[in-house]
């Protein structure tokens, strides 16, 4: 059997065209091992049955153990997973581009994989179920960018071996591949964490490069206020949701990241560091809550990506946070149910600052049940 060629990526005069050359060599039904952060894997083209079938021989790929779909980005799961909720659409845009496996049901009359040759479903979707994963790793990024279709992919070992993470492995491990994309020894040097997502929750299959505490943070929903300077309307409305979550819940508001809620606030103009106002501190310490070690943080392209929904204090800013990032216009809101402004205190006495706090626990009792619910599982927004 001949040995794979092997590529040395960082010796390249132009990565582009090692690109091209990689993805050429998919569409033509080759086996190639592709670095990625954590391990090497070993990928075909999912167009081209014969390639898969030759994979699933070469590994000696028992019944029940699907291959792992890599695909470009958390949006391309719309297409596999019409009925994605809200726990999968969490992690898919927190987690990813990186090292987690999402292990989802592909149910659904427009799931594409119903397009896949049979001999692939089944490689792939033994049991209804497919494991995703979108690599952060610029060459494979690219290589995914560029090709019509999804890669299965799968670590460079047969079964029950340890996974290769040099291209040197790659070669003894599976000299029957073709070729061999060499980026040296592997970043992480461990496998991707597999998690599950369930009606209700999610699970870890397999313990990897991420902790069960960072699936927690990205699997949980994040509720975020925004003000004009974050030192006083989305402080006091952070610490009146939080009491009034774990109230609901059955929990402190210290164990509320726990049950799966992250309660946040971010300001539109604010600056790095500032402290909160001290009427703002007081009012809240007259309702029992401590807000004095709060710092202001501007709002960030990220936060907004990453919150399940954004209440804005006033209309000014729901629109000026929709003109920046229109693509989370049908998650940002404004507070107040009746689309009455909270106006900024700043400024102003200490019962203006009574005023605003009551009008902000007043929405936030009204909105009660739908901050429930978006704990809950229920739908994600599809984006």
């Amino acid at each position: 059997m001949d040995s794979p060629l092997v590529i040395p990526l960082r010796q390249a005069e132009e990565p582009r065209d090692l690109v091209h050359r990689c993805v050429q060599a998919l569409a033509e039904g080759r086996l190639v091992a592709l670095p990625t952060e954590t391990i090497y894997g070993v990928a075909a083209s999912v167009l081209v049955p014969e390639a898969v079938e030759r994979l699933a021989a070469l590994k000696g790929r028992k019944a029940g153990h699907p291959f792992t779909l890599a695909i470009k980005s958390g949006e391309e799961l719309w297409d596999y997973v019409p009925n994605l909720n809200r726990v999968g659409w969490r992690l898919a845009q927190r987690a990813w581009p990186g090292p987690m496996t999402l292990v989802l049901k592909a149910e659904g009359g427009r799931s594409v994989v119903e397009r896949f040759a049979p001999c692939v479903r089944e490689l792939v979707s033994p049991e209804g179920s497919i494991g995703f994963r979108v690599p952060k790793h610029p060459f494979v990024a690219e290589v995914l960018r560029l090709l019509p279709a999804p890669l299965v992919l799968t670590s460079v070992n047969r079964s029950g071996e340890a996974p290769a993470t040099t291209a040197e492995e790659v070669v003894k491990r599976l000299p029957g591949l073709d070729i061999v994309f060499d980026d040296g020894p592997s970043q992480l040097g461990v496998a991707s964490t597999v998690v599950r997502v369930t009606e209700d929750g999610w699970e870890i299959l397999r313990q990897g490069s991420l902790s069960e505490e960072y699936v927690r943070r990205m699997a949980a929903a994040v509720i975020l206020f925004v003000c004009t300077g974050n030192t006083c309307r989305s402080p006091m409305a952070e610490a009146i949701c939080r009491h009034m979550l774990a109230e609901k819940l059955g929990c402190s508001s210290e164990d509320l990241e726990w049950r799966g809620v992250v309660v946040s606030s971010a300001g539109l103009e604010a600056y790095c560091g500032d402290v909160p106002s001290p009427h703002a501190v007081q009012i809240m310490h007259e309702r029992g809550f401590d807000i004095s070690n709060h710092v202001s943080r501007p709002l960030t392209e990220r936060f907004v990506r990453e919150a399940d929904c954004v209440f804005a204090m006033t209309k000014a800013i729901r629109n000026a946070i929709v003109a920046q990032w229109p693509e989370a216009a049908d998650r940002v809101f404004l507070l107040h149910p009746e689309g009455k402004d909270i106006c900024d205190p700043f400024g102003a006495t200490v019962e203006t600052y009574r005023m605003s706090a009551g009008m902000i626990e007043e929405a936030l009792l009204r909105r009660c049940d739908e901050l429930l619910a978006l704990i809950g599982s229920g739908k994600a927004p599809h984006t």
